[in-house]
């Protein structure tokens, strides 16, 4: 692959380049991967596969299944051990291989000490514990080098005495990699070295301390390690008191045969967990297997980005008295880890310095509370006070945990993951991803249940029962007044003085629209609907324009990004169905140390809505309460200074962000107000994301609400980028000003409507619009949403992204901050000509044919061009080849202008030609062609019906779409054509999906998503479902019909897995594929989806 010379100048194309070497090395460098076949070739046990091409670790993906047996007596037993295996193999189909069948994804199981068989296991290799509590016992991955291997003891050894501990001693972990079938050939490749190291604790060091002593041991000698080695040398599956971990990458059967520990009789417990890890991606690793060291995870955390920088900034302010070496253990959370393992860690931080585990994870995963009605006041001040110290790791989760001390297990707030349990009457529980995990007998159940979205079940070892969630809860509540310091402390813009908000002088107003980038169409197409109604504008789906990087014109930095959206791994959730989940209230201002509890963590800014109005910010601006202040830092640079001036600027409002943080100010407010003739506003979400990343960096994030005060941002997806990338809150002034200018000049505003409802109407419709992007997501709560990054980039070159946006997907490269810097000094001399500018009607704004296409000089691009249209009909009405070429031309020139994919071709001088007669005629190659899947109802009988036949006459196959197809239609016509579609698609509406229908087809497509709407379902107005149409779908005349997101059957990869093995049983001579929309990672998914036994 090359880049085609474009027809475009370098400075049309403003600063696009695709690099040449990276297309080359995705398309000709082999893939370099861990995998081998040959078991005798050592490869690191945590080998990860680096970046290169399109393909990224970051973006793999995993789903499992998990299981627990758990003795409410706290009697350890042999029975609870074999159970708990069993279970583990009887979640296999939850688990999955690549393409070896005896590597598995990973597997394991996390249990309470087994004191008996650790005394006889540690005497017969000489070493001597002390009483239960007083020891700790944990295993290692060593890499298959004996001298690395004893450098490695010798380092841990030394951190563990400088910490006043005891080395007991350490035993090489019996293993069993060739019984049975043994080991695949790249789990065998990779196998660690194990080691099983026995710690004591000093005599004067009270046993509570025990466990927050062996981590800060555990991270220290992680850190020394990595010094010492340059890499991950060793990994700690686990180091406590009370469990231990043996798990590896297996599958589920594979555990007690590789593990030697496990057969043996006197191996007992009382609580035990188990794994069976479905990766999406070829390569998992050792260390990747599940369980951790306090829990078990299936499913997968949408923000964990975000998550992740929180707690990295978090850093800065943490402290516990448990753990006085506390700063010397970070980064808390390990940077290359996966989502689950982050999770891991949190848990472990805050369950060490002192809360309890159920407790941790409450305050991580909080159930929904803040629209719940039924909710008690106390319950809900508990969980609104805990959101000041953490925002929820948001997306569909069952997380069971436990110390030895408690066991349990919840869910996400939506309940996106199945768990079912019972107890027996010999005082056991029984539970796992689903019922039937291990046999019992019915008359032995006591109770049953299933854990409901945001509830937690719970057993303390200690009483010896089982705790529900309400009585947990109820009592963990009541531990501190939280609804007493919520009304002493919280602040509320509400209860600021009142402020009159800045305006902009009548005579500046068009130039200010134009210079923020403000359109005809901005104005008629995106505001007017939203200060009328309170809703979004529709419009019919597709975007035809060029890309931002390729297009002729200024474009504003939020057109480089694409939203992500959920798909297979975890699902959408409907913004709508389940707004009772949903919220966009945060805490704003200076976080306090979450590893302790006060009065003051709650002093701190309560916002119910992102979208600041000119009073709301002016209050914050003002603010002088309870010590807050804020700084406001100039958002500008001078036009002079040339296009080197937006760097020197970002740089500078970075360091006065950094000093106003040290300077103790509350809330600093970036402010583009000072735009002028003389100086041009730097991009607002550069601005916001540089100075996010800066004190996310520098470990002062998390001391100070980051606002912004913009005239830039206007619409929803503006919006979602501001507070994706940090904002705390957005003030869109400018478009504040462009409806009340449009309520003066009577542009089909009514003037009986007052200003301030109509910014209330706007406010309203874009927090729904933001709810509706974070619900593609699968994300529930603004606090989550904040800082999660969950974007990719098109067009934006590494210096921008560094600078900005770390850690965004920006594949392609492209423009670098001179160009950027460019482009917006070019759209700011729009609205500073120096001419007369004493007539601000609107009228005077662009419209540049973004959304309908104009003729126009200057007006932009799009694929659908009018005159390739035509040509188009033409072709068809005349069946003219002439016509028909004159199409291809003109469309292929439109896709030059405005994809990527028009700036490549095949490299014809570097291939090997070969001889036309291995290439296979015409007649043969249309036979692999297939139509779009578009649904009767969607097009007309006619159009649908002409597409079959036409397919079906060349041995091609069309395509059903998800609205089902009348049965007779699967009968050959009178002239030998047939109306049948050889592709059925099956979609979450299940419209017309019937056995008869499931059998007549040649291919099942599974749609998984929407390509024009990402994350939302068809929708099918009631006017358009006529009896015919009813009938195809099994549905009601005049009934609107809408395709509901895919979560409510398939909400994860296994139960994808599952759908496809139903379809490959309901038709057995028909291939089952599974249609995906692009993203970054999709590559990733789409291995996944391989692994589920997809054929396509």
């Amino acid at each position: 692959v090359h880049v085609l010379p474009s027809p475009l100048s370098r400075t049309e194309l403003r600063g696009f380049a695709v690099d040449q070497r990276s297309l080359e090395t995705i398309n000709r460098t082999p893939f370099k991967t861990q995998t081998t076949s040959s078991p005798q070739m050592s490869i690191h046990f945590d080998q990860q596969t680096p970046a290169q091409g399109l393909y990224n670790p970051n973006q793999e993906r995993d789903a499992c299944g998990v299981g627990f047996v758990a003795d409410l007596t706290a009697q350890p037993s042999r029975r609870t051990v074999v159970d708990a295996l069993h279970v583990l193999n009887h979640l296999t189909h939850r688990g999955a291989c690549g393409c070896e069948t005896e590597t598995g994804d990973g597997a394991g199981i996390l249990c309470g000490m087994p004191d008996k068989f650790l005394r006889k296991a540690a005497t017969k290799a000489g070493i001597t514990l002390p009483e239960q509590g007083r020891y700790a016992a944990g295993i290692l991955y060593f890499e298959k080098n004996e001298a690395k291997t004893a450098e490695s003891k010798e380092i841990i050894n030394k951190v563990i005495v400088e910490h006043g501990q005891k080395v007991l001693g350490w035993r090489k972990l019996p293993t069993r990699p060739n019984h049975n079938l043994g080991l695949g050939a790249t789990a065998a490749a990779c196998e660690p070295h194990m080691e099983q190291l026995f710690i004591g604790a000093a005599d004067d060091l009270k046993t509570e301390a025990f466990d927050p002593m062996l981590f800060v041991i555990r991270r220290k000698a992680t850190l020394a390690g990595e010094a010492a080695y340059g890499d991950k040398n060793y990994y700690f599956c686990s180091l406590a008191s009370t469990t231990i971990t043996y798990k590896g990458m297996l599958k589920s059967e594979q555990v007690m045969e590789y593990f030697e520990d496990l057969e043996d009789p006197e191996f007992e417990t009382h609580v035990a967990m188990v794994h069976s890890r479905f990766a999406t991606n070829t390569f998992p690793g050792w260390s990747r297997a599940h369980p951790y060291r306090y829990i078990c995870h299936n499913g997968e955390i949408n923000t964990v980005c975000g998550n992740k920088n929180w707690q990295r900034a978090r850093e800065g302010v943490i402290s516990s008295p448990a753990m006085p070496q506390l700063a010397d253990c970070c980064p808390i959370v390990q940077p290359d880890g996966s989502d689950s393992q982050a999770f891991d860690n949190v848990v472990e931080m805050l369950l060490l310095a002192g809360r309890t585990l159920p407790e941790a994870v409450m305050m991580m995963m909080p159930e929904a509370w803040q629209n719940a009605d039924l909710m008690n006041e106390e319950k809900k001040a508990f969980y609104k006070y805990h959101a000041a110290l953490m925002e929820p790791w948001d997306g569909p989760a069952l997380v069971c945990f436990t110390d030895g001390k408690f066991m349990g297990a919840t869910l996400d707030r939506n309940g996106l993951r199945p768990c079912r349990y019972y107890v027996t009457k010999d005082n056991r529980v029984i539970g796992g991803s689903e019922v039937g995990v291990l046999h019992v007998d019915p008359a032995d159940v006591v109770s049953k249940g299933r854990l409901m979205p945001g509830k937690m079940f719970l057993i303390d070892f200690a009483q010896s029962k089982m705790i529900s969630d309400d009585e947990y809860k109820g009592q963990v509540i009541k531990k501190n007044p939280y609804k007493q310091w919520l009304a002493s402390q919280q602040l509320s813009l509400s209860a600021l003085p009142a402020n009159t908000g800045l305006n902009v002088p009548e005579d500046m107003k068009l130039s200010m629209l134009r210079s923020f980038g403000y359109t005809q169409e901005t104005l008629d197409m995106l505001l007017l609907p939203m200060a009328n109604d309170g809703y979004e504008g529709l419009g019919s789906m597709g975007n035809d324009v060029p890309l931002a990087c390729l297009s002729k014109r200024s474009r504003t930095i939020f057109d480089y990004f694409k939203q992500l959206f959920a798909q297979v791994t975890n699902p959408p959730i409907d913004p709508i169905r389940e707004s009772v989940v949903m919220t966009l209230e945060c805490w704003v201002g200076p976080e306090r140390n979450i590893l302790s509890n006060s009065e003051e963590h709650v002093n701190r800014l309560y916002l119910e809505h992102p979208v600041l109005t000119n009073e709301d910010m002016a209050k914050i601006k003002a603010v002088d309460s309870k010590g807050m202040k804020s700084k406001v830092i100039d958002a500008t640079f001078p036009i002079a200074d040339g296009v080197g001036a937006l760097k020197v600027a970002l740089d500078r409002i970075c360091e006065e962000a950094a000093k106003a943080v040290k300077d103790g100010f509350a809330f600093i407010v970036l402010s583009d107000r000072g735009v002028c003739a003389a100086r041009c506003y730097i991009p607002a979400l550069m601005a916001v994301g540089a100075v996010h990343h800066h004190l996310v960096k520098t470990l002062l994030r998390t001391r100070v609400g980051l606002l912004v005060e913009s005239g830039e941002p206007r619409e929803v997806h503006h919006m979602c980028l501001m507070t994706g990338f940090g904002a705390d809150g957005v003030n869109p002034y400018m478009a504040f000003e462009a409806i009340a200018k449009l309520q003066q000049d009577n542009v089909n505003v009514s003037k009986d409507k007052p200003l301030e409802k109509l910014i209330d109407n706007y406010r309203k419709a874009m927090g729904k619009g933001m709810l509706k992007v974070m619900a593609k997501m699968g994300v529930s709560t603004l606090m989550s949403y904040k800082g999660a990054q969950v974007f990719e980039c098109l067009g934006l070159g590494p210096e921008v992204i560094n600078k900005c946006f770390c850690g965004v997907a920006s594949r392609i490269k492209g423009l670098d901050l001179a160009t950027v810097a460019q482009d917006y000094l070019n759209q700011h001399t729009k609205g500073f000509l120096p001419r007369p500018n004493t007539d601000v009607n609107l009228t005077a704004l662009e419209n540049p044919g973004e959304y309908a296409y104009r003729a126009a000089p200057g007006s932009e691009a799009h694929i659908n061009d009018p005159g390739a249209i035509a040509s188009m009909q033409d072709a068809s009405r005349m069946n003219s080849k002439k016509a028909f070429g004159d199409f291809s031309k003109q469309h292929n020139e439109a896709i030059q202008r405005c994809t990527i994919r028009g700036h490549l071709e095949f490299a014809y001088s570097k291939a090997t030609p070969i001889s036309i007669d291995e290439v296979e005629p015409a007649s043969d190659i249309v036979k692999r062609f297939r139509t779009g899947a578009m649904s009767y109802g969607s097009i007309s009988m006619e159009s649908h019906a002409a597409l079959a036949v036409a397919m079906n006459r060349m041995g091609a196959k069309s395509n059903t779409g998800e609205g089902g197809e009348a049965p007779e239609r699967f009968e050959g016509m009178p002239n030998g054509d047939s109306m049948r579609s050889s592709i059925k698609q099956v979609a979450s509406g299940r419209f017309g999906v019937t056995i008869n229908y499931l059998t007549n087809a040649d291919e099942l497509q599974i749609k998984m998503a929407q390509g024009a709407k990402p994350g939302e379902g068809g929708e099918l107005p009631g006017n358009k479902v006529n009896k015919t149409i009813a009938r195809c779908r099994n549905s009601t005349p005049g009934v609107g019909l809408i395709s509901p997101p895919p979560h409510h059957d398939i909400y994860s990869i296994e139960d994808l897995a599952q759908l496809i093995s139903d379809l490959k049983n309901a038709n057995r001579g028909a291939d089952v594929s599974v249609k995906l929309v692009s993203e970054v990672g999709v590559g990733v998914v789409a291995s996944g989806v391989a692994k589920a036994k997809a054929d396509h």
